[in-house]
């Protein structure tokens, strides 16, 4: 029957003859249909790994209220916490060029991941239905912390062996074993990278709706029954690691059967463990990136255990200063044109991430003042999942064709514009056109359609480099290049994270936090600076971003793919 449904799917994705002359037709070919003659059945394995990642959002609602309701966290603070938790995600360096030397068992990483995910979901349950008992052990604070922590480092060991799996996902021969054109690979690269996005957020979609349905007539529920739901929740996303565990069994099914299949060809053991479990032949340690990942890991756990002033300061520094001489060493394997070009990709990707976000503040306004209550956070979340995925498919066939370059000035203009209705919620400008329109055009309705414009933005930046590094990088070594760019690109999100922390510590940004036992407000709410940090934000992610392409676009390191 799959067979079968298969083989229809693949025969409407090669018919060519149905309105051939028509533009529209053409467009829908291209962009939508296009997508799925490309698709391969050897995507599921990693692509599964990337949806228990976008899975993961499942609780991102729940945390937000549970820390505004209940923890006394001032927005600096977990800003700065957002930036330890991105300090895993530079630890890709060591564990990327770990894959390519594990290759035949790199499936260890993602149950070790699968581990730590499930001890962070289990701790954040804990704290939330038994939450006295936990806080006799030790604060609750302290354990939010640590389970915080705990996420991304599990996430980041399997999203590393996700991005290798993307890379022998994609043939290089035809069925009649004639090799693909570089063009047509690049395509197919693309379209791996576009659908590793997609199913991230193609699960971010799907707990969106389920959010909805858990938190529907949330406003007349008790503050037990969200508990309760809260609670429900994590439970639930006890499913998130035996998603991604599931990938890589299915991993295992797919190698065994083609190996099977080869057998049933001729081949022999010896060809067949080449072909299928060692086609880029023997890694060999790369003692600089060993050697340097160690010492950037020893590093950074000796600054953030010793609470020196400004230790994320120098970790950042010292991170940046330890990535690059990686980088440096590894774009040795390139030729130098190869290597400028990604170079001047990554710096236009970094500096595009690297610009701040307005913080939890902008949430909680919506939340105290906007009256945003948990269900309709998560419609939003739906509407901006949805569209997302419409959006990376529409514009996959743009990313394939023009530069990053191109990519980036168009994502940075449309960002920046759609900034300014957040800006305008927060100076009323609901209220004008409430009372022009009868109260149809409030707040809600224009979070609802800003959501709709902004959502296709964020999630495709990176689309167009993986693609590159899957495609251009050496065969032995291309897990390594995944992980030291992604390093690289996700320490722009620290950079991003102090970036945040400083506006949040230059305009104060409160939200009303009362005692859960009593009922007493310890922290009162203060808005009155919120304004001055959604403009800062969105004039540093107009200017910055495009300044960096002007400049890297004029110089030997311009980038043309």
């Amino acid at each position: 029957m799959i067979q079968y449904v298969y083989d229809r799917l693949q025969f409407l994705f090669t018919k060519r003859k149905i309105m051939t002359d028509n533009p529209v037709w053409r467009w829908f070919d291209n962009t939508f249909l296009d997508l799925g003659r490309h698709f391969r059945w050897s995507y599921l394995p990693p692509l599964m790994i990337y949806l228990a990642a976008g899975v993961q959002g499942l609780t991102a609602i729940v945390g937000t209220f549970f820390i505004k309701e209940y923890l006394d966290l001032s927005a600096a603070f977990l800003a700065g916490l957002a930036f330890w938790a991105g300090i895993p995600w530079t630890l890709k360096m060591p564990l990327g060029h770990l894959v390519d030397l594990i290759w035949r068992r790199k499936a260890l990483l993602v149950y070790i991941g699968a581990g730590l995910i499930t001890l962070s979901i289990l701790i954040m349950y804990s704290i939330i239905a038994h939450t006295q008992a936990m806080a006799e052990i030790m604060k609750v604070e302290i354990w939010f912390v640590i389970a915080t922590l705990l996420a991304p480092t599990g996430y980041v060991v399997q999203d590393v062996v996700a991005d290798a799996m993307t890379v022998e996902a994609v043939p290089t021969i035809n069925e009649h074993g004639d090799p693909y054109p570089d063009e047509e690979i690049k395509v197919m690269h693309t379209t791996m990278q576009t659908l590793g996005r997609f199913a991230i957020i193609g699960g971010l979609a799907a707990v969106a709706a389920l959010n909805i349905t858990m938190f529907s007539g949330v406003e007349d529920m008790s503050e037990e029954m969200k508990v309760a739901i809260y609670a429900d929740i994590y439970l639930m996303a006890l499913a998130i690691p035996l998603l991604s565990i599931s990938g890589v069994i299915l991993g295992g099914i797919i190698l065994k059967r083609r190996a099977q299949r080869l057998r049933e060809l001729g081949q022999d053991h010896a060809a067949i463990d080449k072909l299928l479990y060692a086609p880029a032949g023997e890694t060999h340690p790369n003692w600089w990136i060993l050697g340097g990942s160690l010492v950037f890991a020893i590093f950074t756990l000796t600054m953030g255990i010793s609470q020196v002033p400004f230790a994320q300061e120098i970790i950042f520094l010292g991170s940046m200063a330890i990535i690059l001489f990686l980088m440096y060493r590894l774009m040795l394997e390139l030729d130098p044109e190869m290597r400028n070009m990604l170079i001047g990709t990554a710096v236009i990707i970094f500096v595009f991430r690297a610009t701040p976000l307005p913080g939890p503040g902008a949430t909680w306004f919506e939340i105290d003042v906007l009256g945003f209550d948990q269900q309709f956070l998560s419609v939003l979340s739906l509407i901006a999942s949805l569209l997302t995925l419409v959006g990376m498919v529409v514009l996959r066939p743009m990313m394939a064709r023009r530069s990053i370059a191109y990519v980036i000035v168009i994502l940075t203009i449309a960002s920046a514009i759609l900034a300014l209705p957040n800006i305008g919620l927060y100076y009323g400008l609901h209220e004008w056109t409430a009372a022009h329109t009868g109260g149809v055009v409030d707040a809600r309705f224009i979070a609802v359609i800003d959501t709709m414009m902004e959502s296709p933005l964020g999630q495709i930046s990176m689309i167009p480099m993986l693609a590159w590094i899957a495609k251009n990088a050496p065969a032995h070594l291309k897990a390594t290049f995944f992980a030291v760019m992604a390093s690289f690109t996700n320490l722009a999100l620290s950079a991003s994270s102090l970036g945040t922390r400083y506006l949040n510590e230059i305009y104060t940004v409160t939200r009303e936090v009362r005692d859960r036992v009593d009922d007493i407000v310890t922290t009162a709410a203060d808005y009155s600076e919120l304004g001055w940090v959604l403009i800062t934000v969105m004039l540093i992610g107009l200017l910055a971003p495009l300044l960096t392409v002007f400049i890297v676009q004029r110089s030997r390191l311009h980038t043309t793919q």
